[in-house]
């Protein structure tokens, strides 16, 4: 069985897709990209401060899920450009701290909404 997860404290799904997806004990976090809830505008600072609102958008999905940070086992960051990766990973390290899930990180041509992040992430919850 599979139930879906949705939260106002996240951006909603620009498309035919769920913010998250909690099967098994598993939740599947869709792409979030660096969108303020608030405003619905990409967060200002940069590929940092995109980066920080992405991960803050996944930490509030997996809250509604019922999970934590300290859940996820995978994420795939997307980026713009490679050459943002040193800014990307050091914010990313602010919110994953110890014992850190596998990661890739993949260049690509276009992002939605022109983002310069996006993350997507796997967690395992109890």
């Amino acid at each position: 069985m599979k139930q879906v997860i949705s939260t106002n404290q996240a951006p909603g799904a620009i498309g035919p897709y769920s913010q998250a997806i909690k099967a098994n004990g598993f939740v599947f976090v869709s792409g979030q990209l660096p969108v303020v809830p608030a405003t619905g505008q990409f967060a200002e600072g940069g590929v940092a401060g995109q980066t920080r609102q992405s991960l803050a958008n996944v930490k509030a999905i997996l809250a509604e899920a019922g999970c934590a940070l300290d859940d996820v086992v995978k994420t795939t960051v997307f980026i713009k450009d490679m050459n943002d990766f040193g800014a990307v990973n050091t914010a990313y390290a602010e919110y994953f701290t110890h014992d850190c899930p596998a990661r890739a990180c993949i260049e690509v041509a276009r992002l939605p909404k022109d983002a310069l992040v996006e993350v997507e992430v796997i967690a395992v919850c109890k």
